[in-house]
Protein backbone atom coordinates (compact mmCIF):
# COMPACT_ATOMS: atom_id res chain seq x y z
CA UNK A 1 0.00 0.00 0.00
CA UNK A 2 1.33 3.67 -1.02
CA UNK A 3 0.05 6.31 0.92
CA UNK A 4 -1.62 9.58 1.09
CA UNK A 5 -0.92 12.73 3.07
CA UNK A 6 -3.14 14.85 4.42
CA UNK A 7 -2.28 18.76 5.21
CA UNK A 8 -2.27 18.13 9.01
CA UNK A 9 0.57 14.96 8.64
CA UNK A 10 -2.34 12.29 9.16
CA UNK A 11 -1.65 9.76 6.66
CA UNK A 12 -4.35 6.86 5.07
CA UNK A 13 -3.84 4.29 2.03
CA UNK A 14 -4.56 3.76 -1.30
CA UNK A 15 -3.58 0.97 -4.04
CA UNK A 16 -0.01 0.36 -4.47
CA UNK A 17 1.73 -0.13 -7.66
CA UNK A 18 5.35 -1.22 -8.28
CA UNK A 19 7.80 1.25 -9.77
CA UNK A 20 9.82 0.18 -12.74
CA UNK A 21 13.34 1.70 -13.24
CA UNK A 22 11.85 3.84 -16.11
CA UNK A 23 9.32 5.34 -14.16
CA UNK A 24 12.07 6.47 -11.48
CA UNK A 25 13.58 8.15 -14.45
CA UNK A 26 17.15 8.46 -15.64
CA UNK A 27 20.04 11.11 -16.03
CA UNK A 28 20.18 14.25 -13.54
CA UNK A 29 17.79 14.32 -10.44
CA UNK A 30 15.83 17.40 -10.80
CA UNK A 31 15.53 19.72 -7.95
CA UNK A 32 12.46 20.46 -5.71
CA UNK A 33 11.94 23.44 -3.50
CA UNK A 34 9.38 22.14 -1.15
CA UNK A 35 7.46 25.18 0.86
CA UNK A 36 5.87 23.42 4.08
CA UNK A 37 5.66 24.20 7.16
CA UNK A 38 4.06 21.00 8.46
CA UNK A 39 7.25 18.92 9.88
CA UNK A 40 5.50 15.74 9.39
CA UNK A 41 4.13 16.18 6.11
CA UNK A 42 7.05 17.65 4.47
CA UNK A 43 9.33 14.64 5.60
CA UNK A 44 7.00 12.80 3.91
CA UNK A 45 7.22 14.27 0.68
CA UNK A 46 10.90 14.97 0.54
CA UNK A 47 11.12 11.16 0.99
CA UNK A 48 8.73 10.18 -1.44
CA UNK A 49 10.33 11.90 -3.94
CA UNK A 50 13.73 11.36 -2.84
CA UNK A 51 13.03 7.63 -3.43
CA UNK A 52 11.45 8.42 -6.99
CA UNK A 53 14.85 10.62 -8.53
CA UNK A 54 14.41 13.98 -7.31
CA UNK A 55 16.83 16.24 -5.31
CA UNK A 56 14.49 18.34 -2.52
CA UNK A 57 15.26 20.90 -0.04
CA UNK A 58 12.79 22.01 2.27
CA UNK A 59 11.79 25.47 3.19
CA UNK A 60 9.33 25.96 5.85
CA UNK A 61 8.68 29.62 6.10
CA UNK A 62 7.24 31.56 3.72
CA UNK A 63 9.53 34.81 3.91
CA UNK A 64 12.21 32.47 3.68
CA UNK A 65 11.24 30.73 0.29
CA UNK A 66 11.92 33.99 -2.30
CA UNK A 67 15.56 34.06 -1.15
CA UNK A 68 16.40 30.08 -1.26
CA UNK A 69 14.53 30.30 -4.80
CA UNK A 70 17.12 33.36 -6.29
CA UNK A 71 19.87 31.69 -4.49
CA UNK A 72 19.51 27.73 -5.40
CA UNK A 73 17.29 27.96 -8.99
CA UNK A 74 15.43 24.60 -8.56
CA UNK A 75 13.15 22.82 -11.12
CA UNK A 76 10.41 22.71 -9.64
CA UNK A 77 8.52 25.11 -6.59
CA UNK A 78 6.52 23.01 -4.79
CA UNK A 79 4.40 25.50 -3.11
CA UNK A 80 1.94 25.27 0.08
CA UNK A 81 -0.64 28.50 0.76
CA UNK A 82 -0.87 28.53 4.22
CA UNK A 83 2.89 29.52 5.40
CA UNK A 84 3.96 31.15 8.31
CA UNK A 85 6.00 34.56 7.69
CA UNK A 86 4.36 35.05 3.98
CA UNK A 87 1.39 33.04 2.67
CA UNK A 88 1.79 30.72 -0.49
CA UNK A 89 -0.03 32.95 -3.03
CA UNK A 90 2.35 36.18 -1.80
CA UNK A 91 5.03 34.03 -2.19
CA UNK A 92 4.60 32.98 -6.15
CA UNK A 93 3.35 36.73 -6.74
CA UNK A 94 6.99 37.97 -5.12
CA UNK A 95 8.88 35.22 -7.55
CA UNK A 96 6.87 34.61 -10.70
CA UNK A 97 8.56 37.76 -12.75
CA UNK A 98 12.40 36.14 -12.06
CA UNK A 99 11.67 32.63 -12.06
CA UNK A 100 11.74 30.39 -15.00
CA UNK A 101 11.23 26.88 -13.28
CA UNK A 102 7.74 25.40 -12.58
CA UNK A 103 5.60 26.55 -9.63
CA UNK A 104 3.34 23.89 -8.09
CA UNK A 105 0.81 24.71 -5.79
CA UNK A 106 -0.70 22.68 -2.76
CA UNK A 107 -4.11 23.91 -1.81
CA UNK A 108 -6.68 22.64 0.00
CA UNK A 109 -9.38 19.96 -1.90
CA UNK A 110 -12.25 22.01 -2.55
CA UNK A 111 -10.98 25.06 -2.26
CA UNK A 112 -11.38 26.53 -6.04
CA UNK A 113 -10.23 30.04 -5.13
CA UNK A 114 -7.09 29.21 -4.27
CA UNK A 115 -6.70 27.23 -7.62
CA UNK A 116 -7.75 30.34 -9.20
CA UNK A 117 -5.99 32.44 -7.74
CA UNK A 118 -3.42 30.66 -8.06
CA UNK A 119 -3.00 30.25 -11.77
CA UNK A 120 -4.22 34.14 -11.95
CA UNK A 121 -0.67 35.12 -10.30
CA UNK A 122 1.27 32.59 -12.36
CA UNK A 123 1.44 29.02 -10.79
CA UNK A 124 1.85 26.13 -13.09
CA UNK A 125 -0.39 24.19 -11.95
CA UNK A 126 -1.68 22.36 -8.06
CA UNK A 127 -2.33 19.64 -6.26
CA UNK A 128 -5.13 19.35 -3.98
CA UNK A 129 -4.73 18.58 -0.55
CA UNK A 130 -4.47 15.30 0.95
CA UNK A 131 -1.74 14.88 -1.34
CA UNK A 132 -1.17 11.44 -2.99
CA UNK A 133 2.04 10.84 -3.92
CA UNK A 134 1.85 9.34 -7.29
CA UNK A 135 -0.49 11.70 -8.57
CA UNK A 136 2.02 14.39 -7.17
CA UNK A 137 4.92 12.90 -8.97
CA UNK A 138 3.47 12.32 -11.85
CA UNK A 139 2.33 16.48 -11.98
CA UNK A 140 6.29 16.97 -11.13
CA UNK A 141 7.64 14.86 -13.99
CA UNK A 142 4.96 16.65 -16.43
CA UNK A 143 5.52 20.27 -15.39
CA UNK A 144 9.27 19.39 -16.05
CA UNK A 145 8.88 17.49 -19.51
CA UNK A 146 6.83 20.69 -20.98
CA UNK A 147 9.39 22.98 -19.69
CA UNK A 148 11.79 20.80 -21.43
CA UNK A 149 10.02 20.46 -24.62
CA UNK A 150 9.92 23.88 -24.78
CA UNK A 151 13.62 24.82 -24.51
CA UNK A 152 15.49 24.45 -27.59
CA UNK A 153 18.95 23.44 -28.11
CA UNK A 154 21.40 25.84 -29.27
CA UNK A 155 20.95 26.90 -32.30
CA UNK A 156 17.40 24.77 -33.08
CA UNK A 157 15.12 27.47 -33.22
CA UNK A 158 15.51 31.71 -33.57
CA UNK A 159 13.31 34.35 -32.21
CA UNK A 160 10.02 34.55 -33.80
CA UNK A 161 8.47 38.03 -34.41
CA UNK A 162 4.64 38.55 -34.63
CA UNK A 163 4.02 42.40 -35.33
CA UNK A 164 5.50 44.14 -32.38
CA UNK A 165 6.46 40.77 -30.19
CA UNK A 166 9.24 38.91 -30.52
CA UNK A 167 9.71 35.55 -28.12
CA UNK A 168 13.13 33.82 -27.67
CA UNK A 169 12.61 29.92 -27.28
CA UNK A 170 16.18 30.01 -26.48
CA UNK A 171 16.01 32.93 -23.70
CA UNK A 172 12.17 31.97 -23.15
CA UNK A 173 11.71 36.26 -22.91
CA UNK A 174 9.11 37.94 -24.39
CA UNK A 175 9.51 41.32 -25.42
CA UNK A 176 6.25 43.70 -26.31
CA UNK A 177 7.70 46.78 -28.81
CA UNK A 178 10.55 46.87 -27.28
CA UNK A 179 10.36 46.42 -23.86
CA UNK A 180 10.75 43.00 -22.48
CA UNK A 181 7.63 41.17 -21.21
CA UNK A 182 7.66 38.79 -17.46
CA UNK A 183 5.81 36.04 -18.21
CA UNK A 184 5.71 32.57 -16.37
CA UNK A 185 6.40 29.33 -17.84
CA UNK A 186 3.23 28.38 -18.39
CA UNK A 187 2.49 31.95 -20.11
CA UNK A 188 5.43 31.57 -21.84
CA UNK A 189 4.09 28.10 -23.23
CA UNK A 190 0.49 29.42 -24.46
CA UNK A 191 1.64 32.94 -25.97
CA UNK A 192 4.81 30.62 -28.24
CA UNK A 193 2.01 27.69 -29.39
CA UNK A 194 -0.47 30.92 -30.38
CA UNK A 195 2.82 32.45 -31.91
CA UNK A 196 3.23 29.12 -33.99
CA UNK A 197 0.06 29.75 -35.75
CA UNK A 198 -0.79 33.34 -35.75
CA UNK A 199 -3.48 34.38 -38.13
CA UNK A 200 -4.80 31.31 -37.08
CA UNK A 201 -7.52 30.24 -34.41
CA UNK A 202 -6.38 28.03 -31.74
CA UNK A 203 -9.12 25.71 -29.96
CA UNK A 204 -8.94 25.89 -26.03
CA UNK A 205 -8.52 22.26 -26.49
CA UNK A 206 -5.85 22.46 -28.65
CA UNK A 207 -3.80 24.85 -26.13
CA UNK A 208 -4.68 23.01 -22.96
CA UNK A 209 -3.53 19.91 -24.73
CA UNK A 210 -0.61 21.64 -26.36
CA UNK A 211 0.77 23.49 -23.06
CA UNK A 212 -0.55 20.69 -20.07
CA UNK A 213 -1.50 18.00 -21.89
CA UNK A 214 -4.76 17.80 -20.87
CA UNK A 215 -8.53 17.25 -22.82
CA UNK A 216 -10.27 20.45 -22.08
CA UNK A 217 -13.75 19.03 -20.71
CA UNK A 218 -15.69 22.14 -21.47
CA UNK A 219 -15.12 23.64 -17.70
CA UNK A 220 -11.18 24.06 -17.34
CA UNK A 221 -10.67 27.59 -17.02
CA UNK A 222 -6.71 27.77 -16.68
CA UNK A 223 -6.41 28.47 -20.24
CA UNK A 224 -8.95 31.68 -19.99
CA UNK A 225 -7.03 32.55 -16.77
CA UNK A 226 -3.89 32.39 -18.59
CA UNK A 227 -5.08 34.48 -21.79
CA UNK A 228 -6.50 36.90 -18.95
CA UNK A 229 -2.82 37.64 -17.55
CA UNK A 230 -1.41 37.97 -21.03
CA UNK A 231 -3.41 40.72 -22.01
CA UNK A 232 -3.13 42.46 -18.55
CA UNK A 233 1.22 42.16 -19.08
CA UNK A 234 1.11 43.05 -22.68
CA UNK A 235 -1.60 45.92 -21.93
CA UNK A 236 -4.17 44.10 -24.47
CA UNK A 237 -7.14 45.96 -23.10
CA UNK A 238 -9.40 42.65 -21.56
CA UNK A 239 -12.60 44.68 -23.01
CA UNK A 240 -11.00 45.13 -26.45
CA UNK A 241 -8.34 43.06 -27.36
CA UNK A 242 -6.33 43.95 -30.33
CA UNK A 243 -3.59 41.41 -29.97
CA UNK A 244 -4.82 38.46 -28.36
CA UNK A 245 -8.54 38.18 -29.53
CA UNK A 246 -11.14 35.53 -28.35
CA UNK A 247 -13.08 33.64 -31.17
CA UNK A 248 -16.47 33.14 -29.73
CA UNK A 249 -17.27 29.26 -28.74
CA UNK A 250 -13.70 28.34 -29.84
CA UNK A 251 -10.62 29.51 -28.71
CA UNK A 252 -8.22 32.45 -28.93
CA UNK A 253 -5.76 34.02 -32.29
CA UNK A 254 -2.98 35.98 -32.14
CA UNK A 255 -3.38 38.75 -34.45
CA UNK A 256 -0.24 39.72 -36.66
CA UNK A 257 -0.48 43.30 -37.52
CA UNK A 258 1.82 45.54 -35.62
Amino acid sequence: MTRTWFGDGVTGDEPARDVDEAEKGEGARPTVLLVEDDARLAALVRGYLDEHGFTVDVVTRGDRAADRIRQTNPDVVLLDIGLPGQDGLSVCREIRAGYAGAIVMMTARGDEIDEVLGLEIGADDYVAKPVRPRALVARLRANLRRIAERTPRAGERGVRVVGALSIDPGQRTVCYRGARVPVSTSEFELLEILARRAGHTVSREELLGESRGLRYDGLNRSIDLRISRLRRKLGDDSENPELIVSVRGVGYMLVTRP
